[in-house]
């Protein structure tokens, strides 16, 4: 491959998903395409790319879109996250949606589904304090591959092993010979739907509470703020964001503002909410 290949490459992947490749990147390139080329039967990335280039075949393009695009993901990942909602946010908005008695998740970037799913068991054990309720968990991808996996919610041994308490396992889990199928309730209370993050996600509706967490870390400084923007047009002025342990706003955008109590979690600047954001209270 070529360096005007690779950068061919590069303009592709930035116009259509947002992923911001460095230059050091190319044996990246190179090893997670070649599988794209045996799925097309196309003799070589240069080949490859010039499929890209033509516009002939949107099945290639997705194909490649989704080959570069991370899927690392596993239940329960990093543990705090999950303990923030389950101490902090979910208390909070018990509290705050009593009349309404509805609760709005977005899961952005959710991969095989593990974060929505780890949110989803979350719930159903508070289900006895939630009466009445209506949630609705929205987990959007931009991988239509890593959708309809998410969506059957069968997981192998390796899997299920990744963060999942044995308790929850047992609980919520059907074992099919080698694999684990999530709960019927628990897979209802997900919605999977294709969405990529650099075109308007108006359409969604507005959120109380969004996980978007390790994938601004692929987009560059201008893309992150765009995205970032929108999000936060999509939440009301007590709205909660959670991002990844490595991602941040600072120098970024002014739309959010980050909970000085909480790592990862931010709220709706009030300059553009038009109201103050109430303080978090729970357990640290």
């Amino acid at each position: 491959m070529t360096e005007l290949e690779f950068e061919t490459l590069r303009v592709f992947l930035k116009a259509r998903s947002g992923l911001a490749l460095s230059p050091d990147k190319r044996y990246l390139v190179e090893s997670r395409l070649a599988s794209v080329c045996t799925r097309f039967k196309i003799e070589s990335l240069s080949r490859l790319i010039w499929e890209i280039k033509s516009g002939r075949s949107q099945a290639v393009e997705n194909a490649t879109i989704e080959a570069m695009t991370t899927n690392e993901t596993f239940f329960f990942r990093d543990k705090a996250p999950f303990d923030l909602f389950q101490d902090v946010l979910l208390p909070r908005f018990i509290k705050e949606r009593a009349a309404s008695r509805r609760l709005r998740i977005w899961c952005a970037a959710a991969s095989t589904g593990q974060e929505p799913y780890s949110l989803a068991m979350l719930l159903k054990e508070a289900s006895a304090r939630m009466p009445g309720w209506q949630i609705d968990i929205v987990a959007t991808d931009i991988s239509n591959e890593v959708l309809e996996k998410a969506r059957a919610g069968i997981y192998n041994q390796f899997e299920v092993q990744r963060g999942l308490p044995i308790r929850l396992l047992v609980k919520y889990f059907t074992q099919k010979g080698d694999q684990w199928q999530i709960a019927s309730d628990i897979r209802s209370m997900v919605d999977f739907r294709y969405l990529n993050l650099i075109e308007d996600f108006g359409r969604l509706g507005p959120f109380d509470i969004v996980y978007c967490r390790n994938v601004l870390i692929y987009f560059d400084t201008q893309t992150k703020a765009d995205v970032l923007r929108r999000i936060a047009q999509q939440m009301p002025p007590d709205g909660a964001l959670v991002l990844g342990a490595s991602e941040t706003i600072l120098g970024i955008t002014d739309a959010l503002t980050l909970d000085p109590s909480y790592r990862g979690l931010y709220g709706k600047s009030a300059s553009v909410s038009g109201a103050s954001r109430p303080a978090l209270v729970g357990i640290r």
